[in-house]
Order: C-alpha cells, then sequence, then structure tokens
C-alpha cells in the first residue's frame, strides 16, 4: 500500500534531475560554451530534428545549433551559441525554438527559415522558456516552462492559455488537435480538449514523447529505455533501451524513423527502434 508514493517521488526526483540537466541558462551557458568552441563536441541536448528538406539532422544544445559535417563531427549552425529549448521541425527550412541567449534571459518564441542560420523573435521574449514545443494543424504548441503552463498560437504572436501543470514534454495527436499528452512525474497525462485540461498522469513515467504517425507515438522513460504505443498512449511496449544512459531528447521522424539523444550520443533508428545507428557523439559535461 506504501509503494505508489515512493515510486511516484522516485520518478518525480528522476524527471527533476532530467529537467534540471536541460534548463541551465544564462551563467552556466556561459561557463560551458568554452567546451563547445571547437565545434567538435557537443553537450546538454534539447532537441533533435530531420529538415524535410534534406533529411540533414539538426541538433538544439545548450552551446547553439549543430548539424554533422562531412565527416560527421558537430558543425555549429549559423553564429550563435545560445541556449536552444524546445526546438522542433515545423517543415523544410522551417524551426521553430526558445531558451535562453548567452547572457541571460528567456527568448519566448523564436522561428527560424533557413535551417538554424538565423532566428526572428516571435514573441513572449523576456517573459516564456518553452521546454517542450510542437508544430502540428498549422498550430505551435508549447509548454511554457517560466509559467507551468501548456498554450497554443496560430500565428506566433497571440497565445490562447491553457492548463496548468508540472511537466517536461509534451507531444500532440497527429491525427486530433485537441489530444496533447504530457509527461509528468506520476506518468503521462491527457488532454482531449487541446490543452485546456489534463487527466491525472498515468503510469509508465516518461521524459520525453514524440509522436508523428498515427501508431507510431514513442516515449523515453528517465533511464533512456524506448517505448512505442499504436493506440494513442492507452497501453506501452517497452521496445529495447537507447544505448547511452540517461535520455536529451526524443524525436519521432516517422512510424519507424525515430532519433534519440542520450548521455552518449545521437542515436537514430530506422526499424522502429529495434536497433540504433550512433549519428553524433556527445561529450559527457562536468559541473552539472
Amino acid at each position: 500500500m506504501n509503494k505508489r508514493p515512493a515510486v511516484v517521488a522516485a520518478t518525480a526526483l528522476a524527471l527533476t534531475l532530467t529537467l534540471a540537466a536541460c534548463s541551465d541558462s544564462g551563467d552556466s551557458a556561459e561557463s560551458t560554451g568554452s567546451s563547445a568552441a571547437s565545434g567538435t563536441t557537443v553537450s546538454h541536448i534539447h532537441g533533435l530534428g530531420l529538415d524535410p528538406a534534406d533529411q540533414r539532422l539538426y541538433v538544439a544544445t545548450h552551446e547553439g545549433v549543430y548539424t554533422p559535417d562531412a565527416k560527421g563531427k558537430p558543425e555549429l549552425v549559423g553564429d550563435s551559441k545560445d541556449d536552444f529549448m524546445g526546438f522542433t521541425v515545423a517543415g523544410d527550412k522551417t524551426f521553430y525554438a526558445s531558451g535562453h541567449p548567452t547572457s541571460g534571459g528567456n527568448k519566448g518564441l523564436i522561428k527560424s527559415t533557413d535551417a538554424g542560420k538565423t532566428w526572428k523573435s516571435l514573441s513572449l521574449s523576456g517573459e516564456s522558456d518553452f521546454h517542450a514545443l510542437d508544430f502540428a494543424h498549422g498550430t505551435v504548441y508549447g509548454y511554457d516552462s517560466t509559467n507551468g503552463l501548456v498554450r497554443t498560437t496560430k500565428d506566433g504572436v497571440s497565445w490562447k492559455d491553457g492548463a496548468r501543470l508540472e511537466a517536461l514534454d509534451i507531444a500532440v495527436s497527429p491525427t486530433d488537435p485537441g489530444v496533447i499528452l504530457a509527461t509528468t512525474a506520476e506518468g503521462v497525462a491527457r488532454s482531449s480538449d487541446g490543452g485546456k485540461t489534463f487527466a491525472r498522469g498515468k503510469e509508465p513515467v516518461m521524459a520525453f514523447l514524440s509522436w508523428t504517425a498515427k501508431d507510431g507515438l514513442y516515449g523515453i522513460d528517465t533511464s533512456g529505455g524506448l517505448n512505442r504505443s499504436t493506440d494513442g498512449g492507452t497501453t506501452w511496449k517497452k521496445v529495447a533501451p537507447v544505448p547511452g544512459g540517461q535520455p536529451q531528447a526524443l524525436t519521432a521522424v516517422g512510424a519507424e524513423h525515430v532519433l534519440a539523444a542520450t548521455q552518449t550520443g545521437v542515436f537514430e533508428s530506422k526499424d522502429g527502434g529495434k536497433t540504433f545507428k550512433k549519428r553524433l557523439a556527445v561529450a559527457l559535461s562536468g559541473g552539472h
């Protein structure tokens, strides 16, 4: 009878630790920036995506956005070494993100239409940090970690505020704009009204979620185990552990195509998570 509170407390701690590793800003961005200055290592990954225009991999980190060069080594995209959070690919060369400038503060919602070379501020600059962003149904869905809110916008400027909850990540149904899932310490919480309300989280507990195909909802737990649901999160099946331990990011490109970042690298699977190939090495960072 006393096991469940202990489990909830343990998973809450695990999510807190995962979140802490993803939310350092301002001062720490400057202190860790030198480790990535050479462009040969990356750490603190916050987002992953493939540009539909050319299938190039993009990795959003604590020290800028990177892409593999011809030799597979990380190359800085553009000249910004800001902390990029909530990174998501919305279309050909079109990305959304949030995060923190190296000088500190919050970026709000920013957008790039040249594959991350330059970024434009759209809204909530200085006000909000979106730890999770998803683009679906012509809408940007975000989890505003600064205010603990799920928020949505169609034009990138005017926002509708939804439910307040403590979450790490969100995922939107590719077939129903009203269905949003969120990772909480209690498990995966579900909204059926576009984020206005969420039901209580249900186990299993996931750190990150990604949902691109109707039958291809993926979740990665706090130890790096990949799980899949083919019924919108009602039931889950463990697939396999992703190499490298604690997860940092997860993106489902398609029903069988998955990208995952852990403590040791960015890994890609094209068979639904059964096997993984390392796409980019990650440097284990000290001091966090």
